[in-house]
């Protein structure tokens, strides 16, 4: 069994300036949403269209949405808040391989790849439209979205910071976990 992993260093959007990019071309609604607890969705499907837009204007296909790396993104994405921390190492050491393969993803595959990127802006950095921006900004970031190995992802958001202790109702954290599975 060939096994591919991609793990790249994390990167906080609010420390980033947004930089006009090609997801600006076709619009997605509520890539300007700040988010909250009510609007996780909208700020999920915003996040994937603007992923997209990157990846379709370069001529690579959509990622589709995986249930399974949705339920681990987002589950990631709360104990970091929960937590206070970020990177791709949680503190009892589990990484992204460990957490993806618990929830059987890779069972009864032949090959397959996964990757992670990690972000958290406060006020507009934690936009999608500021986040996909900071990614695509970003080396190591950009190579996991534009990898032509990634078909699946799972995308969550959560309100509130990592690192900033009281800004939860202008922070948000984003965890995108890429996924192929070759059977």
């Amino acid at each position: 069994m060939r096994r591919l992993r991609f793990m790249l260093p994390g990167f906080i959007a609010a420390a980033a300036l947004a930089a006009p990019g090609i997801a600006h071309a076709a619009e997605c609604a509520g890539a300007d949403v700040h988010p909250s607890a009510a609007d996780t969705e909208t700020v999920r499907e915003a996040t994937l269209c603007l992923l997209n837009n990157e990846r379709t204007a370069r001529g690579l296909p959509k990622l589709r949405p995986q249930p399974t790396l949705h339920r681990v993104s987002s589950s990631y994405a709360r104990l970091m808040v929960r937590q206070g921390f970020f990177s791709h190492v949680s503190p009892g050491g589990s990484t992204l391989t460990q957490r993806i393969k618990r929830t059987g993803y890779l069972k009864g595959v032949r090959a397959w790849s996964v990757g992670e990127n990690l972000a958290w802006g406060v006020g507009e950095s934690a936009t999608p439209r500021a986040i996909v921006a900071a990614w695509m900004d970003s080396p190591g970031h950009r190579a996991n979205i534009l990898s032509r190995s990634f078909r699946e992802i799972g995308i969550g958001v959560t309100p509130g910071s990592p690192r900033i202790a009281g800004a939860a109702s202008t922070a948000a954290t984003y965890v995108t976990h890429f996924g192929m599975r070759k059977r």
